[in-house]
């Protein structure tokens, strides 16, 4: 995981110049803080509910139709931005819950896109989904009030 996100590095900064690695901010996207919630809700539901749990759960915020429904349905509101925290919340709980209750991390199940994989190398790749998201967190935060660090 090391590897890849030092590949990611590498490949996000190939082919620029030097005015370009230098800009200091970026423009405007329908990446959000909300949006990045309801994608991790998604994200935990299909790695621990359906990849690992081989539960029939349908994605809450995306789907086939609309794979980008995550951030492009994440509207202001108050009740929109409860409903993100609790799917996320719930998502977290399943996860952790079954994470505990796993006998080992040796424990496998097969994915339709990465083949046969372990509990273990579930949670180290949403340790890997939840850094990259949280650099963008951190740029959305400082750029809506200036907050920055922890």
């Amino acid at each position: 995981m090391l590897a890849a996100q030092r590949a990611t590095l590498e490949l996000k900064c190939t082919g620029l110049g030097a005015e370009p690695m230098a800009l200091r901010s970026v423009g405007p996207s329908t990446l959000s803080l909300l949006g990045l919630v309801r994608h991790l809700a998604d994200v935990e539901r299909r790695w621990f509910r359906q990849v690992l749990a081989g539960q029939e759960a349908p994605a809450l915020f995306s789907s086939e139709a609309d794979p980008d429904g995550d951030f492009d349905g994440a509207v202001s509101g108050p009740e929109a931005v409860a409903a993100a925290w609790e799917a996320w919340r719930q998502e977290v709980a399943f996860a952790e819950s079954f994470t505990a209750a796993a006998p080992d991390l040796d424990v496998e199940a097969e994915d339709e896109w990465r083949g046969k994989v372990s509990l273990r190398w579930v949670l180290i790749h949403m340790i890997e989904e939840y850094a990259r998201h949280n650099g963008h967190a951190d740029l959305l935060r400082e750029r809506i009030d200036g907050a920055i660090g922890v």
